[in-house]
């Protein structure tokens, strides 16, 4: 069934499935091992906010600046090691197919709609596209926001920490790695938080007024879920992770309030 007036057996669509998923596959192998060859370049990258000319904290810096601070932030300097043989190969090769995984993202949306989009009629099809569209673009920034602010952030605090002159900081290069893909990936998903309550409203599930009336209890629950997916259990990540979910949360009562006014057709925008 579907907009296409044409239907396949359960073997063709698993034939169809199966297709899609080789090309994605392929075409993210092969950005990752562009990756795994520009290997300079992918660890400048990676490894940018550890040190302390990265354009977060140069930003900061000229903020401050701004306001009146004549020193500015101080200067910092944390040192990477390896602590395994083959830790650094392995690392490289993480960091590369999860490279590849972010270039080929695009062509795996587009793979997926090409597949569900057979089943769809016109206006769901017009539909999926925003859907899918929002939601990768809100990953990505997602990932975004964590890579520029909310890593460097932490990692400038933690990094830099000091119980005593006599501890020096010395962070592995594979908790350093772990640690930035695993915020990056939890931010990004925590980012689809408009694109669901913008579905669930669609279909009647969510109102406005219900999280209008519940925010004190979101509020709490957003700390959970925060001290849950930080790294570390100090407060300052806590807070650093909170404070974009909590805005993503009012954010969504705006956009379910719009939702709830649009009935009986699918909406142009979010």
């Amino acid at each position: 069934m579907g907009g296409t007036g044409t239907e396949m057996s359960f073997w063709e669509h698993l034939d169809a499935l199966r297709t899609a998923l080789l090309k994605t596959i392929a075409v993210t192998l092969v950005f990752g091992i562009i990756a795994f060859c520009f290997k300079e370049m992918l660890f400048n990258i990676v490894l940018a906010p550890k040190d302390s000319g990265f354009i977060t904290y140069r930003l900061l810096d000229h903020i401050g600046k701004l306001f009146g601070s004549t020193g500015g932030l101080p200067g910092f300097k944390v040192e990477l090691i390896n602590t395994g043989l083959a830790q650094q190969f392995i690392t490289h090769m993480k960091t590369a197919v999860c490279a590849g995984v972010i270039c080929a993202s695009p062509y795996a949306v587009y793979q997926i709609f090409r597949f569900v989009s057979p089943a769809l009629y016109e206006n769901e099809r017009h539909y999926a596209v925003r859907v899918a569209g929002s939601g990768y673009l809100l990953f990505m920034l997602g990932v975004a926001i964590c890579y520029f602010i909310i890593f460097p952030l932490t990692f400038r605090f933690l990094g830099t920490y000091q119980v005593s002159p006599d501890v020096e900081n010395l962070i592995s290069l594979q908790s350093y790695i772990s640690t930035l893909l695993m915020m990056c990936l939890v931010m990004g998903i925590v980012f689809e938080i408009p694109v669901l309550a913008w579905m669930f409203a669609k279909l009647g599930f969510l109102t406005a007024d219900f999280m209008k009336k519940y925010r004190r209890h979101a509020i709490v629950v957003i700390l959970v879920i925060a001290a849950i997916i930080t790294p570390t259990s100090d407060i300052f990540t806590l807070l650093i992770v909170s404070l974009p979910i909590w805005l993503l949360y009012e954010a969504s009562i705006g956009i379910v309030k719009r939702a709830g006014k649009k009935t009986g057709k699918m909406p142009d925008s979010f």
